[in-house]
């Protein structure tokens, strides 16, 4: 158990690890691969090295726990209108300039006020509270894995689900591992080029495709985010690199959710984007064969609906967050017998 004059930490060795000469470390949970000294941290900030054991710092400590409509994390084809046990810890292992959680990503756990929340407290609090499903979000849940493992698989055996929101900057290992006791992911593709992962990213993209490739060869049900930056990532070549991309490599049926940004963080120097660029990303989407096609962050628009793609009719319609209106039974469409896909019970 490791303290300082406000917080302590519990005891917890790291999963995904190398150990090296003079007591160094190298992480191997995240493409960033780090190197750490001992009694120095990964990039990260939660992850540290003792005398050559890496410690998380960050289990059962999450600094943020709410009760969420599962839409708000968003993932519309997965038990729509119930609610999630959301929770976070700090920490992150990239630096996205727009973060809108970025007072949780950005700090290191002894910068944020924590409580004591163990895998058995986090399932019993979902229950609790109602909810069918427990979200590791708001920050980067690669960076508590141990922490999101361990409460999942708790889950797993009281019959409350378990979904990821990540960036989706992890290695194969540690995701394949997690993949066996979730029950959704949603990824943020943050771009479809090397450029933007760079300058406003701090990260990669390549390995974040290669999630996505690996989610969709494992076969778990995945959503996928766009958050469209104006000026950064919204020319129409890039919606038509990306919808191209995604129906090429992952299918026709994977959901994309277009997100409106709002300036905040360290991108307070651009506007929100304007309603007519995600139209036109929605309208490029599905004119490459794109089936569920979404705009986010734009309460009550025709594109935060569900539309069969075989008879074009609505078969949820939404109002914000809340479901109005489902029209889909024993997993297809109540009118025209389409099968729609996702998990529905």
């Amino acid at each position: 158990m490791f303290k300082d004059d406000k917080h302590i930490f519990i005891d917890k060795e790291a999963e995904y690890y190398k150990k090296l000469n003079h007591e160094k470390v190298e992480c191997t949970l995240c493409p960033r691969e780090c190197i750490v000294d001992s009694d120095e941290r990964g990039y990260c900030g939660v992850r540290e090295n003792r005398d050559g054991k890496y410690y998380t710092l960050v289990y059962g400590n999450p600094c943020a726990a709410h009760v969420d409509p599962i839409e708000k994390k968003p993932l519309f084809h997965f038990l729509p209108g119930t609610t999630c046990f959301s929770i976070s810890t700090a920490g992150c292992n990239v630096n996205c300039k727009f973060c809108q959680n970025w007072q949780i990503s950005q700090l290191r756990p002894e910068q944020t006020d924590n409580i004591k929340l163990f895998p058995d407290d986090v399932v019993r609090s979902a229950k609790y509270y109602n909810c069918s499903t427990i979200a590791y979000t708001y920050g980067e849940p690669t960076i508590f894995y141990e922490y999101m493992l361990d409460t999942a698989k708790k889950g797993c055996n009281s019959n409350v689900r378990s979904v990821m929101i990540s960036a989706g900057y992890i290695k194969e290992e540690p995701m394949k591992e997690l993949c066996n006791h979730l029950d959704a992911v949603k990824i943020d593709l943050k771009a479809i080029t090397e450029k933007y992962y760079k300058e406003v990213i701090n990260g990669e993209l390549k390995p974040v495709l290669s999630t996505l490739e690996l989610l969709k060869k494992i076969g778990i049900w995945f959503e996928i985010v766009y958050l469209v930056v104006s000026t950064l990532n919204d020319s129409e070549k890039e919606f038509k690199d990306l919808s191209k991309w995604i129906k090429n490599n992952l299918g026709p049926d994977v959901p994309i959710h277009f997100s409106r940004f709002y300036p905040q963080y360290l991108l307070k120097n651009l506007p929100a984007t304007p309603v007519k660029t995600l139209e036109k990303a929605v309208e490029i989407a599905r004119g490459n064969g794109l089936n569920y096609v979404y705009i986010g962050n734009i309460p009550n628009h025709e594109a935060t609906n569900t539309y069969c793609p075989q008879c074009k009719e609505v078969v949820i319609e939404r109002l914000g967050y809340a479901v109005k209106k489902n029209y889909i039974k024993d997993g297809k469409c109540n009118l025209c017998n389409k099968k729609i896909p996702g998990i529905w019970k």
